[in-house]
């Protein structure tokens, strides 16, 4: 008897781009419409570039996973839907409503009158955040959301009023709570300073603040991937819900499967993403690749200048512009991990070959923006500029001090050796 093929849409506000088919257990392949492939030309990286438009069945597996959150998360939302963590379209059939990026995951056209946020009383939103250890996401009967990663996270919408609220039926979240974590207190805060740095050097447009809730202080950052619509209320309902805008991160651009090596393949030292693959992107599909490099060197020093470890993989995405060009998204979750000796301090991408931190220097960065074939003159600039320009920002009273001294003492090593 023939195995029964299973088929989810994948939409992008009310037009069908893509299907996702599973015709045998654990495998799911993407197929573009007809409409799509009208739409864009061949090979532009609409959904992802691991899936470039085309008119065959792509293996979709890793992008797909890479939609789906990370240890407890995943388990809680695995459990809720009675399938296996491994079940990934089960598990997006589920949750694939309101997910990174602006597509849409459904088996049916989606309904926006059916999604809605519902406001959070302060003893609501206090209880969500007591709650999270134990009911991570803050998981509901009705949630269809999913967002990537580990960190204990509520997604939220703001309300016109400021107010904030539950997203509903797949109803676009705006913002992210981070709880703080209890074995390394202070970690959001100074992850809020670091975000401080990056805006203050056009790195980051994200809005971030930090606030107790309850007994947790917690971290709230915007989503760089939604834009926020001029909405009015109507019994507790939003009325015109924020846009979506798609974006996907580095493991899903390579086509590499989280799931791999025990989920260590977003670190280079686990088989993952290079500087040097990162740039292969960006000068293949970039409206303006030199420019996009010049960003990348930027971004590379400065999780080097922070003590950022973490910055691997899934820490570093691609947005997509309508015409099929993609570009580097804004810095998000910028942890200065060399605060906490317990935690990385091996750089998780690896500059001029070198891992540890502590002996990279502005000539390392520069000699590994030279491997991408950019000059040197160019990364010279946006490397030592950057540093400038982020030791001037640790000046702002807002910023932590242990992140000011941090950096301040980072400036000076990364410049000893010129």
């Amino acid at each position: 008897m023939p195995r029964r093929v299973r088929r989810l849409g994948v939409w992008v506000g009310s037009d069908q781009v893509a299907t996702l088919e599973q015709r045998r257990s654990y495998e799911i392949t993407c197929q573009y419409t007809d409409w799509a492939r009208a739409r864009w030309p061949a090979n532009s990286p609409v959904i992802s570039c691991s899936l470039p438009v085309g008119d065959l069945r792509a293996d979709a597996v890793p992008f797909c996973r890479g939609l789906l959150p990370e240890g407890a998360a995943l388990e809680a939302a695995a459990k809720q839907a009675a399938v296996t963590v491994i079940d990934v379209f089960a598990l997006l059939r589920h949750f694939g409503r309101d997910i990174a990026g602006a597509l849409v995951i459904s088996d049916e056209q989606p309904d926006e009158r059916a999604s809605h946020a519902v406001p959070y009383t302060a003893e609501e939103l206090n209880t969500e955040v007591a709650e999270l250890p134990d009911r991570p996401l803050g998981l509901y009967e009705d949630s269809e959301l999913s967002i990537a990663g580990l960190q204990n996270k509520i997604l939220l919408v703001r309300l016109p009023d400021g107010q904030w609220a539950r997203p509903v039926r797949g109803y676009p979240s705006t913002h992210i709570l981070k709880a703080d974590d209890p074995r390394r207190p202070g970690l959001v805060d100074a992850e809020e300073g670091c975000l401080q740095l990056a805006r203050s050097v056009g790195l980051t447009k994200i809005t971030s603040e930090v606030q107790d809730i309850g007994d947790t202080r917690c971290l709230i950052v915007s989503r760089y991937d939604r834009r926020t619509a001029e909405a009015g209320r109507q019994d507790g309902r939003v009325d015109a819900s924020p846009q979506r805008i798609h974006q996907e991160d580095i493991l899903q651009a390579l086509g590499i499967d989280a799931n791999s090596n025990r989920g260590r393949i977003k670190y280079e030292r686990h088989g993952g993403p290079t500087f040097i693959q990162i740039a292969g992107l960006l000068s293949a599909t970039a409206q303006d690749p030199p420019a996009e490099l010049d960003q990348l060197v930027r971004i590379m020093t400065f999780n080097v200048l922070v003590g950022n470890a973490d910055a691997h993989g899934k820490n570093l995405s691609l947005l997509h512009d309508p015409l099929g060009t993609v570009r580097l998204a804004p810095l998000y979750d910028t942890v200065p991990t060399m605060l906490w000796p317990k935690l990385r301090a091996g750089s998780a991408m690896r500059v001029n070959g070198k891992e540890d931190m502590h002996v990279i220097t502005v000539a390392d960065l520069i000699a590994e923006a030279k491997r991408w074939g950019h000059g040197s003159t160019r990364s010279t600039t946006a490397a030592t500029d950057l540093i400038a320009a982020v030791v001037e920002a640790t000046a702002s009273e807002t910023v932590p001090e242990n992140v000011r001294e941090l950096v301040r003492s980072r400036a000076r090593l990364l410049l000893s050796q010129r």
